[in-house]
C-alpha cells in the first residue's frame, strides 16, 4: 500500500529532486557468483573491481562499482516467481550506438537469447535475462535534440521493433 502522506506531500508542491542526482549502482542477488561474473565480466565486458565473501563488485571505466553481485541471501537460490514484486530489470546505458552494437555482437557470440529489441524514439534497447533470470536492458540514448516530440512540444516516447541487422551495421561504420 502506498504511503499516502508522501503522495499528498508531492501533490502539495514539494520541490522535485535535484537534476544532478544519478543512480549510482545496482546490487543484484545471485545464486552463483562465478556464473554471474562469467556473464557480466566475461560476456558484457565489465571489470571486477573488488571481491569479498559472497560478493563481487564490477564497473566500467574504473568507477568503484556500477553493479554489485552477491549471494548473501541467495546462494543456490531460485529467481522470484512470476507475479511477485521485485526489480523488473537493470538498464545499462551505453554512450554510443556503436557500443550497443558491440554488446549485441557479444551476446550473439555467447549465444545468449534476447527477449526483445525496441526503438523507443529517445533510445534503442535490447532486452535479455542474466543467468539468475534478472531482467537486463542494454541501451543507448539518442541525442536530446533528436527525441521525438508531440505537436505541443512535449516528449513522445513509443515502442517499435528495433532492426538488429541495422544496429550491427554500426560496427562497420
Amino acid at each position: 500500500m502506498p504511503n499516502t502522506q508522501v503522495l499528498e506531500g508531492q501533490a502539495a508542491g514539494m520541490p522535485t529532486i535535484d537534476a544532478g542526482v544519478r543512480i549510482g549502482h545496482v546490487h543484484l542477488k545471485v545464486a552463483d557468483l562465478d556464473r554471474a561474473l562469467a556473464f557480466y565480466v566475461g560476456v558484457l565486458g565489465f571489470t571486477e573491481t573488488y571481491r569479498r565473501a559472497g560478493a563481487a563488485f564490477i564497473s566500467a571505466g574504473g568507477y568503484h562499482h556500477h553493479i554489485g553481485l552477491n549471494t548473501w541471501e541467495s546462494k543456490g537460490g531460485s529467481p522470484p516467481a512470476p507475479g511477485t514484486t521485485g526489480l523488473y530489470h537493470t538498464a545499462i546505458l551505453y554512450p554510443t550506438r556503436k557500443l550497443l552494437a558491440d554488446a549485441l555482437q557479444r551476446l550473439i557470440a555467447a549465444r545468449i537469447p534476447l527477449e526483445g529489441a525496441s526503438d523507443h524514439g529517445v533510445s534503442e534497447a535490447i532486452y535479455l535475462r542474466d543467468p539468475d533470470d534478472n531482467g537486463v536492458e542494454l541501451y543507448w540514448d539518442r541525442p536530446k535534440d533528436q527525441w521525438p516530440q508531440k505537436g505541443d512540444g512535449s516528449l513522445e516516447m513509443f515502442t517499435r521493433p528495433l532492426d538488429l541487422h541495422d544496429l550491427l551495421k554500426e560496427l562497420e561504420r
